[in-house]
C-alpha cells in the first residue's frame, strides 16, 4: 500500500471511529448526565476489547486481512474512536472540583477495566477460532 493510500485509509476509519464516539458521548449524556464522563469510559472499555478482539483475529487469521484493512480497523476506526487523551483531561476536571474519589475510581476503572476489556477480546477470538 503506497503511502498516500494510508492516510486516507487512517483517515475515512479515524472519522468513523471519531463519530462513533461522539454517538457515545452523546448517548451516555442523554442518560448519566454531565456530572460523570461515562461516554469515555464506555468507549475506552469497549474500544480496548475491539483492540484485543483484532489483535488475536490478526495473529491468528492476519492472512485473511490486508494491511490496508488492518490499519483502516486498528489505526483509523479504533484510534479515532478510543479516548484516552479525553480520559487524563476527565480525571483532570474532577480533580480540580475536589472530586478526587470519582477522579481516582475513574481513572483506576478506565485502565485496568480497558486492560481486561483487551484480554476478554483476546481471549474471545481464541476461543472463537479454536
Amino acid at each position: 500500500m503506497n503511502m498516500a493510500l494510508g492516510y486516507f485509509v487512517v483517515f475515512v476509519g479515524g472519522g468513523l471511529g471519531a463519530a462513533a464516539r461522539h454517538w457515545v458521548n452523546r448517548t451516555a449524556l442523554t442518560f448519566i448526565g454531565p456530572d460523570y464522563p461515562a461516554g469515555t469510559l464506555i468507549v475506552n472499555i469497549t474500544g480496548s476489547m475491539a483492540m484485543g478482539m483484532l489483535a488475536a483475529w490478526f495473529a491468528f487469521r492476519g492472512e485473511t486481512t490486508t494491511a490496508g484493512e488492518r490499519l483502516f480497523l486498528t489505526t483509523g476506526v479504533l484510534g479515532g474512536f478510543t479516548t484516552f487523551s479525553a480520559f487524563a483531561l476527565d480525571t483532570r476536571l474532577m480533580w480540580e472540583r475536589h472530586d478526587v474519589v470519582a477522579a481516582l475510581i475513574y481513572a483506576g476503572g478506565s485502565v485496568i477495566l480497558s486492560i481486561l476489556g483487551l484480554i476478554a477480546g483476546m481471549f474471545s477470538i481464541r476461543v472463537l477460532l479454536s
